[in-house]
């Protein structure tokens, strides 16, 4: 096993590199120009022409390239153009609040999907079934800024029980806090705050698992140790839980470790429509600015996460199933 997450760890570098070299000419490839944007419409061809040339964007791309791969290999993602910080920085200022709103996510979707995917499949073709999928449809093919928006005007608007915009403290933060003061309103509005996008995110990921947790349960259920299990007069429930879903676990943990992922990359709209403090909203603006070693920084770290994630689910393949082997 820690010869194959070794070898796992070496394939990140190929892949974060070709990363790294396609988005940074995807990105020179969007029409604009930072100087421009930084000094404004306003500004004269000579101070523009200084500014490119103090940001290296009058280099050739090539050169651009070498010399952001060279300090890539040094750990340095560089500088914002517009905000004069180390970009790496920025990341980590923003990170934290995407990873607290990714786990609320998953959280809230295995809760929801994992029991409902599991009395679908056990009641196949019961009301209970067509609700559940009617759900998962609904969820699959429901736009993530228009659930958001329904929500800020059902539970901000309308019943004025929960914040549209911001984030709390931090939620581990606001846990010392209570813990400290014996104060409950530290955590409860940090959770206030949490709520509407998580439960936004997480809606979406429910939906998906959903389905995958009920066409694994089925294709157990049909094997012929259950019915073995049946006849012996072991108990339904032992039989559900300890027999028929852990073996349905492989492709769940699966699509549970790509929803992960996609939460953590996929939360820009959310963060946008909630104006979240996380690495989505960074992009976003970063974009709009044409900040270019911010875009390329994020994405990076992005797909460092995504590529963990993917190692962490082969892992927990192992611990499932003994008899995977890893080569």
């Amino acid at each position: 096993m820690a010869t194959y997450i070794i070898k796992r760890l070496f394939q990140f570098i190929p892949v974060l590199l070709g990363i790294s070299i396609l988005v940074f000419f995807l990105l020179h490839l969007i029409p604009g120009d930072p100087a421009l944007t930084l000094l404004g419409q306003d500004a004269s061809k000579e101070d523009l022409a200084r500014l490119r040339n103090v940001l290296g964007l009058n280099e050739p791309l090539w050169i651009q390239l070498f010399v952001f791969l060279k300090n890539l290999l040094q750990g340095d993602l560089g500088n914002s153009i517009f905000q004069d910080v180390p970009v790496l920085n920025l990341i980590f200022d923003h990170l934290p609040a995407t990873l607290e709103l990714a786990l609320l996510s998953l959280i809230i979707a295995l809760i929801i999907s994992i029991p409902l995917g599991i009395l679908s499949a056990v009641k196949q073709f019961s009301w209970l079934d067509y609700s559940s999928m009617f759900f998962a449809q609904l969820g699959i093919s429901m736009p993530v800024f228009w659930m958001g928006l329904l929500l800020i005007i059902g539970f901000s608007v309308n019943l004025n029980v929960l914040p549209s915009f911001g984030r709390g403290d931090p939620i581990f933060e606001a846990t010392i806090d209570t813990i400290q003061t014996g104060n409950l309103y530290f955590i409860i509005d940090s959770f206030k705050h949490l709520l509407l996008p998580a439960f936004t995110l997480g809606l979406m990921s429910a939906a998906l698992i959903t389905r995958m947790v009920r066409s694994a349960m089925l294709e157990v259920l049909k094997e012929d140790y259950v019915r073995t299990a049946e006849a012996k007069g072991v108990k339904g429930y032992i039989i559900i839980l300890k027999h028929v879903f852990r073996n349905a676990l492989i492709p769940v943990v699966t699509i549970v470790g790509l929803q992960f992922g996609n939460l953590l990359g996929g939360a820009i709209v959310t963060e946008t429509v909630f104006g979240w403090p996380g690495i989505g909203r960074l992009v976003i603006t970063a974009i709009s600015q044409r900040d270019f070693p911010v875009v390329q920084g994020c994405v990076l770290i992005i797909a460092l996460l995504f590529a963990l994630i993917n190692l962490v689910v082969d892992i927990l393949y192992a611990i499932i199933n003994p008899k995977i082997q890893h080569v």
